[in-house]
């Protein structure tokens, strides 16, 4: 029923993207008066999706983001929110200001902080640039689609750090991560399989977020910001990436809308990075905020770009198609229904 929408964060609410009866999309607004800052589909409930907002906690649509209610955390700042696979109605939600994780185990009803996250090694240093007050804040959660203990939490400007008792306890951050973490996430069905895009290119553990390697042969630019890999071969991923910027005060290109000079990437087998072509503009004026992936269709991979255009390919990234719509916007989030 709700196969093929896409809802994404747009700066001003969110934007939802729909087929009607006759094959062509409708794009509708949503949720306008909320600075919405992240989005997580459930993998076991089709239609279900939270959003973190700005102050307003989570907010929960059962329609495919139709309609949204309350779901908790009112008066916090969720800048990150992920959907356990593997314990159906289990969700977690990072915090900015104080950087904090909490979990709900019946879909957003009642909330628990994970209190062992305060006391993570260096997290003092965590100051992120990006937004005032300039503290740290959880960017991105990722949760083992296998083992429903295993967490991982990336920081922007702080840390990739993991528990593996369920969010009881935390290592420091992971070497060999990026400490500037954009993106990250395990691969849809093998726990094994984590990926993290960021500030200094991509990096990848094939050990569950123990270890962590950094692939930079042909990857030309290195301000990573998604990552998304195939749902039926973990060693092919992607990643899109713009140039640095020049000095640490100015603003990186992958934010300047129009002139973001980005590409898509894609790793195979542990094999050099491969800028993608084969119809997406080159470069991108405009960044690839999201990359998407489906389960149960290997090859397909969708790209969101910063004015609202999203892209398809149906084989690895080989060849692409512009899909007949606009969200108006996607900062920085998309998903797939």
């Amino acid at each position: 029923m709700y196969e093929g929408i896409f809802i994404s964060t747009n700066g001003h609410g969110i934007s939802r993207a729909a087929r009607n009866g006759q094959g062509s999309w409708s794009v509708t607004q949503a949720l306008e008066s909320e600075d919405v800052r992240c989005l997580a589909a459930d993998p076991s409930q089709p239609g279900v999706v939270y959003a973190g907002t700005q102050g307003n906690g989570v907010l929960r649509s059962d329609d495919g983001g139709s309609s949204w209610r309350p779901a908790g955390l009112a008066g916090t700042i969720v800048k990150s929110v992920a959907v356990s696979q593997s314990e159906p109605g289990t969700v977690y939600a990072g915090s900015k200001s104080t950087p904090r994780i909490f979990v709900s185990r019946d879909g957003g009803g009642a909330w628990s902080e994970l209190e062992g996250f305060r006391r993570v090694k260096g997290r003092r240093l965590w100051l992120s640039p990006a937004e005032p007050p300039f503290t740290g804040y959880v960017q991105s959660i990722g949760l083992s689609p296998t083992d429903p203990k295993v967490i991982v939490a990336g920081i922007e400007a702080g840390a990739v750090v993991r528990s593996s008792d369920g969010g009881v306890t935390w290592s420091g951050h992971r070497k060999g991560a990026l400490r500037d973490c954009h993106t990250m996430l395990f691969h849809h069905h093998d726990g094994r399989w984590i990926y993290e895009a960021g500030g200094g290119g991509a990096a990848v553990s094939q050990d569950g977020g123990e270890r962590w390697q950094r692939p930079k042969a042909g990857l030309d630019r290195r301000y990573g910001w998604a990552c998304a890999a195939d749902p039926g071969r973990p060693e092919v991923w992607y990643v899109s990436a713009s140039a640095l910027a020049a000095f640490p005060k100015m603003v990186p290109a992958a934010h300047v809308d129009g002139a973001a000079n980005a590409a898509i990437y894609r790793s195979s087998g542990g094999a050099a990075w491969e800028r993608l072509g084969g119809g997406l503009p080159q470069p991108l004026a405009y960044m690839a905020y999201a990359l998407v992936t489906v389960p149960g269709a290997p090859g397909h991979l969708y790209a969101g770009l910063s004015n609202g255009d999203v892209w398809h390919s149906a084989d690895y990234g080989d060849s692409w198609r512009q899909i007949p719509f606009n969200l108006g916007g996607i900062h920085r989030v998309l998903v797939r229904l």
